[in-house]
């Protein structure tokens, strides 16, 4: 099932990947998975202000609006996402009969004896991408990130400098 709301969010990551991502998404994943449950890009992009916020949870922000203690959910500071930079997806599966999404790392929906979330993982690492779920300490099941030939500090300095373009209202680093 094609998602429009996710091709829409592809054409917010950068566009030296854009092409790559769109071709991957339609030809691979969505041909994958075939039960219940579809793919779904719930971010791409990412502003610095939004990876404040994220980073404060569990830290200086400590409870949400009802009053319920929140956890960490990011180890990036503003600055030191790939999401800033328009290199990485974060997605979940939703059900296709409005029954809610998943982010049961194990379940089979189309019992094609694969987990349909980590066999979306595989698709992308096929393609060069760095799965969250492989690192060591923080498990980051549903972020996807693609290396490129800068690390993340050379990216900040770039954005920093100036050195960037502007496309879709963003403003993306030269790569």
């Amino acid at each position: 099932m094609i998602d429009q709301i996710t091709e829409s969010r592809i054409q917010l990551l950068h566009p030296k990947i854009r092409t790559e991502v769109l071709k991957v998404y339609r030809e691979e994943v969505v041909p994958a998975l075939t039960g219940d449950y579809f793919f779904r890009i719930i971010h791409t992009y990412r502003s610095f202000e939004e990876q404040a916020e994220l980073y404060a949870k569990g830290r200086t922000k400590l409870f949400d609006n009802n009053g319920k203690r929140l956890g960490i959910v990011t180890k990036a500071k503003p600055g030191f996402s790939w999401h800033q930079y328009c290199f990485a997806i974060d997605y979940c599966l939703i059900n296709k009969n409005n029954k809610g999404l998943s982010w049961d790392i194990a379940k089979d929906y189309d019992k094609d004896g694969k987990s349909d979330w980590l066999e979306v993982a595989e698709i992308f690492k096929k393609h060069g991408w760095i799965w969250g779920g492989d690192w060591k300490s923080f498990k980051d099941y549903p972020h996807l990130e693609f290396p490129i030939k800068y690390n993340i500090k050379e990216m900040l300095k770039k954005y920093n400098e100036g050195d960037v373009f502007q496309d879709n209202n963003l403003k993306y680093v030269n790569v």
